[in-house]
C-alpha cells in the first residue's frame, strides 16, 4: 500500500514554509515534493504557525453536477433532467480563496448561503492537451474544498459566477495529501458537528483523470492549480456562527466559520 505524505504550507516568524504534519509540529521541507523539495532537520509548532491556503492558484476550476444525486437538488436542472454528457465547468477566482481557519463572509444581501463539500485536486505540473492515462501524472496531490454558493444569486443569475465568486468563498485546505488514490474516498460535510453531506467519489459521474484532462483541452494548467470535482447531495443553507467541516478521507478537515461582513 502506498503511503500518504501530507504537506502543508504556512506562515510563521514572517517566513511562508511547507512542511509535514507530525504531532505537534510541522517537519519543514526545503519545498514541496513535487518541486524537487526534501525534508530538512527544523521544526516549526503547529500552535505557533499560521495555516496558508496549499498552493497558490492561478485559477480554481470548478465541476458542476458530477453526483446524480445532486443535479435535481441544486435547482439548475429540473429533478428528472439526464445527467450532463460533458463536465460542467465554471471557474472561482484566486480572490475567493481562504485557509482552513480563516472566516467565511456571509455577504449582504444573499439570502440563501450553502457549503458544498468536495473533494480537490491541486495540479503539480503544467498539463495541456493531456491524455486520461497520463493525467495523475501532473497531479500534486488531493485536498479539501469547500465550493461556497449564494445559492439564490445562483438560481437568479442563470450562470454562476457572481454566486460562487465572493471573496472567501473558496475555502481549501487545510493541506495536500500526496500519493492518496482519488477513485474511492468519503466525502463528508458537518455543519456545527452534524452530517449535511455524504458521498463516495466512486459515484463521480467524470472521475479525476478524466477531469485533469478534459480541463487540460480547454484551458492549461498551470502548477497549483486547483479543481474542485463536484458535491454530493444534502446541500443546506448556513447561518452566521455556523462551523462548517469538510472531510475527506485520507486528506484531513477543512474547517471555516461563518461570519458578517466585515
Amino acid at each position: 500500500m502506498t503511503s500518504v505524505l501530507r504537506i502543508a504550507r504556512y506562515s510563521i516568524d514572517g517566513n511562508v514554509c511547507v512542511g509535514r504534519p507530525e504531532g505537534a509540529w510541522f517537519v519543514r521541507w526545503t519545498a514541496a515534493p513535487w518541486e524537487g523539495g526534501r525534508e530538512s532537520e527544523t521544526r516549526d509548532a503547529i500552535a505557533a504557525a499560521t495555516l496558508l491556503p496549499p498552493s497558490r492558484p492561478t485559477k480554481i476550476v470548478c465541476v458542476g453536477l458530477n453526483y446524480r444525486e445532486h443535479i435535481g437538488e441544486s435547482g439548475t436542472l429540473p429533478r428528472d433532467s439526464p445527467p450532463p454528457a460533458e463536465p460542467v465547468l465554471f471557474l472561482k477566482p484566486p480572490s475567493a480563496l481562504i485557509a482552513s481557519g480563516e472566516a467565511i463572509r456571509y455577504p449582504a444581501g444573499v439570502t440563501r448561503l450553502d457549503p458544498e463539500a468536495e473533494l480537490g485536486v491541486v495540479i503539480g505540473a503544467k498539463a495541456r492537451r493531456v491524455a486520461p492515462e497520463r493525467a495523475m501524472e501532473c497531479v500534486a496531490g488531493l485536498t479539501c474544498v469547500n465550493d461556497v454558493s449564494a445559492r439564490d444569486l445562483q438560481r437568479r443569475d442563470g450562470q454562476w459566477t457572481r454566486a460562487k465568486g465572493f471573496d472567501t468563498f473558496a475555502p481549501v485546505g487545510p493541506w495536500i495529501a500526496v500519493g492518496l488514490d482519488p477513485s474511492s474516498l468519503n466525502v463528508v460535510c458537518r455543519v456545527n458537528g452534524t452530517i449535511r453531506q455524504r458521498g463516495r467519489t466512486a459515484d463521480l459521474l467524470f472521475p479525476v483523470p478524466f477531469l485533469v484532462s478534459f480541463i487540460s483541452h480547454v484551458m492549461t494548467l498551470e502548477p497549483g492549480d486547483v479543481i474542485a470535482t463536484g458535491t454530493p447531495a444534502g446541500i443546506a443553507p448556513v447561518a452566521i456562527g455556523d462551523r462548517i467541516e469538510v472531510d475527506v478521507e485520507g486528506v484531513g478537515v477543512l474547517e471555516n466559520v461563518v461570519a458578517g461582513e466585515s
